[in-house]
């Protein structure tokens, strides 16, 4: 039995036309779409192949969880002031004080009314804040600016002052949600809400004015 496709020589499913047919007796237009196709094709291949390599560039998903280190100028900070709150590190507020010398002086003194006045709770600070200023260096201070209560973020009280509240306090920071205290080293007060001192969070000093916070190897 005879067909139409068998005795036009088109291939099934391709209509001829009289200038679309060459020698061999393939459709040209298809030929054309073939390889418009196949480039293509390659083509996206190409930018495939480019995504992995570009995002390659970017911090991994988990390497934005645990949060990039930051690198802060503290030229400009004086004895009493704080730089900070800074929004940057793991989203987290992040206090930077420059403590006079009569605020290190407390710190090694007035340790009877702290509840961990040593740092013996090692999950607060890395080894090398374990001392009375919680901190590499004793005139600067780096803490966490989060209340180990519930959260919220202590306001800083620099002078070295009896305050309305507490007429024996010497300053440091004090959250206003539930009334918990901490010394200029972040060493909370006894028998008050919050139960630990403030974080410090890994650091380390590139050179007198420049730290970096979120990394603490090969400190200077």
């Amino acid at each position: 039995m005879s067909s139409s496709n068998s005795d036009s020589g088109a291939a099934v499913g391709v209509e001829p036309g009289p200038a679309s047919i060459d020698k061999t007796g393939f459709n040209k237009q298809r030929r054309y779409f073939l390889i418009g196709a196949t480039s293509a094709v390659a083509g996206i291949g190409a930018v495939g192949a480019a995504v992995p390599f570009v995002a390659s560039w970017f911090p991994s998903a988990k390497a934005r969880a645990l949060g990039a280190p930051i690198t802060l100028d503290i030229s400009r900070l004086r004895p009493g002031e704080m730089l900070g709150p800074i929004e940057a590190w793991r989203g987290q507020p992040i206090f930077i004080v420059s403590r006079s010398a009569d605020a290190l002086e407390i710190l090694e003194k007035d340790i009877d009314d702290l509840a961990d006045p040593d740092s013996d709770n090692t999950d607060q600070q890395p080894d090398y804040a374990r001392n009375s200023w919680r901190s590499k260096r004793p005139e600067i201070g780096i803490y966490v600016g989060i209340c180990t209560h519930l959260g919220c973020s202590p306001k800083y009280y620099g002078e070295i002052q009896p305050e309305p509240f507490d007429a024996d306090w010497q300053g440091g920071f004090f959250c206003p949600c539930h009334g918990s205290r901490f010394d200029m080293a972040g060493r909370v007060a006894k028998n008050l809400p919050a139960p630990d001192n403030l974080l410090v969070p890994p650091y380390r000093f590139v050179s007198d004015s420049v730290i970096v916070i979120g990394e603490d190897v090969g400190t200077a």
